[in-house]
């Protein structure tokens, strides 16, 4: 089929009889309480990266010429803008079940701010591109791997992070062919996603360590322990998913080597179709 990418009017409910409960329910991801942190920790990166990602497509956008390209930089601006607004719904809620969303959205802000205003805007587009590379990679795997399903149970979470993952997968090369047309080159590409790997794991990683110290339960050794040993078997660490984001090191990569059509059209039909898992979620 192909690929239509266009953003969804879609609503979720997050309110407590949805999954999110506070007390016994505070760790969402299954119980899991590393998971329910990093998870949380991503979910405050989400708006202000998003944001951010349609800040440099938009700067560039008058330098692609291609037709279809251009209907696909409407159709991931317009995604773009509706994750950052769900994320910030989601966020207000996780805010009140005890995790700093908040602060993280504003550290994330602060942060990108920085790029913005003092890197050329070509490399704030090729940290979008190796950034959107990331988030496909991850999105990917959730939609493939029954594990990574299977970890985010049956709470409203799991619904907005199917949808976000799909609408991921649907967009995956556009700022990257944006970054292309405008004349981006492969040696800042690949350096740009260098520096972002480290920047991203550690910037995910801190947030996390500081998330859990404000949450009695981590300070349970034993508790700790078991969920931080259960990272081992993370289907989001796996070799593949190393493996996958190394890819885009690769003089020549381009998002669309791994043909993920397949895997949209199931999806597509999984979560949008009539008896669809999200279908009461479209507006």
């Amino acid at each position: 089929m192909a690929i239509t990418i266009k953003p969804r009017r879609i609503r979720f409910d997050y309110g407590p009889a949805t999954g999110l409960e506070t007390g016994a329910r505070r760790h969402y991801v299954q119980g899991d309480l590393v998971m329910s942190h990093v998870v949380a920790v991503l979910s405050g990166m989400f708006p202000e990266g998003e944001d951010f990602f349609v800040r440099s497509v938009r700067h560039y956008a008058d330098r692609v010429t291609d037709p279809e390209l251009k209907k696909d930089v409407a159709g991931f601006i317009g995604q773009e803008v509706t994750h950052g607004r769900e994320h910030r719904a989601l966020n207000d809620r996780l805010q009140e079940m005890g995790y700093p969303t908040h602060r993280v959205d504003r550290m994330v802000k602060r942060g990108l701010s920085v790029y913005w205003k003092r890197l050329p805007k070509m490399s704030s587009l090729a940290v979008t591109a190796a950034l959107e590379h990331y988030t496909a990679a991850l999105a990917e795997t959730l939609l493939t791997d029954p594990r990574a399903q299977e970890l985010l149970g049956t709470s409203e979470v799991r619904s907005v992070l199917l949808w976000h993952a799909i609408e991921e997968a649907e967009h995956k090369a556009v700022a990257f062919d944006v970054y292309r047309a405008a004349g981006g080159t492969e040696r800042r590409r690949i350096w740009t996603m260098r520096w972002m790997t480290f920047s991203f794991i550690f910037g995910v990683t801190m947030h996390t360590l500081a998330s859990m110290a404000g949450d009695r339960a981590a300070w349970n050794p034993a508790r700790l322990g078991k969920s931080v040993w259960a990272l081992r078997k993370s289907p989001f660490l796996t070799k593949q998913v190393r493996q996958r984001i190394r890819e885009y090191n690769r003089p020549g990569f381009h998002p669309n080597d791994n043909d993920n059509t397949e895997l949209l059209r199931r999806w597509t039909a999984e979560l949008f179709g009539e008896q669809g898992q999200l279908a009461s979620n479209m507006k």
